[in-house]
């Protein structure tokens, strides 16, 4: 799935492209997405000028002054731009066509993203309502994460993935930021000091800057949207890793679900 880094990766690409652009047309061939492409977005988009390319979270924002185009990659989902006559290929289900003459193209294998459209504030959507504050910015800190933490026994990793506590940290950020901290992703999160969580938040912030600076990470579908892959696949430590050694002790990597989701970890770095 395309986390956070991903997400921005594309956005970066794409902005410079669509960013004062007017959209002339808008082609759905498949509206069943995850949630069904809505008819208001075939009505209310054409015709309208691309203020500015945003991302909340993992969705991406196409701000108009009509309203706004609510995008989400889901599983395997990609944003590319393409000429006019590029012909579709079979999982090819949205297009935005640009007056530059270049084609936004979604492409959605699983269905798993969305494409939504809001005339409302975005940030009062009920997919963005109650999302907790970007792991980049100043209001995650060490103190925040303990506060939010206090009296929860869920594991550690399911909290810093819980989008209602910090947005972003998928499932590969979430290993990894927890193996530079040296913290079981297993712990309680309630049972963890603040002193630790000081030393997690600043691993999060780490780690997800350091993939944004070389695309993200491709494992499998996942490319910018400049059609490239992420390369910070090469500085997993942990993910993916499972019974190689570890970078740090030589001890194997432990592969375990974690709240239904694959988890990475040394059991000797970690505790």
């Amino acid at each position: 799935m395309p986390e956070l880094p991903e997400v921005e990766t594309t956005r970066r690409g794409i902005a410079p492209h669509l960013t004062g652009r007017t959209v002339q047309a808008v082609a759905v061939r498949q509206r069943r997405l995850r949630w069904p492409v809505p008819e208001a977005l075939d009505a209310g988009l054409p015709g309208q000028r691309i203020e500015r390319v945003a991302r909340r979270a993992k969705y991406l924002l196409l701000e108009t002054r009509a309203g706004h185009v609510i995008l989400h990659l889901g599983m395997s989902g990609s944003l590319r731009l393409v000429g006019p006559d590029t012909p579709p290929g079979p999982h090819d289900h949205v297009d935005l066509c640009l007056d530059s003459g270049d084609v936004l193209r979604l492409t959605d294998p699983r269905r798993f993203g969305c494409l939504l459209w809001t005339t409302r504030d975005p940030m009062q959507h009920p997919l963005l309502r109650g999302l907790g504050p970007e792991p980049l910015s100043d209001a995650v800190d060490g103190g925040y994460l303990y506060r939010r933490s206090r009296g929860r026994r869920a594991a550690v990793k399911q909290f810093i993935m819980d989008g209602r506590i910090v947005v972003g940290v998928g499932n590969i950020y979430a290993s990894e930021s927890l193996y530079r901290s040296g913290i079981h992703p297993g712990r309680a999160a309630g049972r963890i000091s603040r002193r630790r969580y000081q030393v997690l938040a600043a691993a999060i912030k780490a780690v997800l800057e350091e993939a944004l600076a070389v695309g993200g990470t491709t494992l499998r579908d996942f490319t910018g949207g400049d059609g490239r892959p992420g390369y910070f696949r090469q500085a997993l430590q942990v993910y993916g890793r499972a019974r190689e050694a570890c970078r740090r002790c030589d001890g194997p990597v432990t592969q375990k679900v974690i709240g239904q989701r694959s988890t990475y970890y040394c059991p000797r770095c970690q505790h």
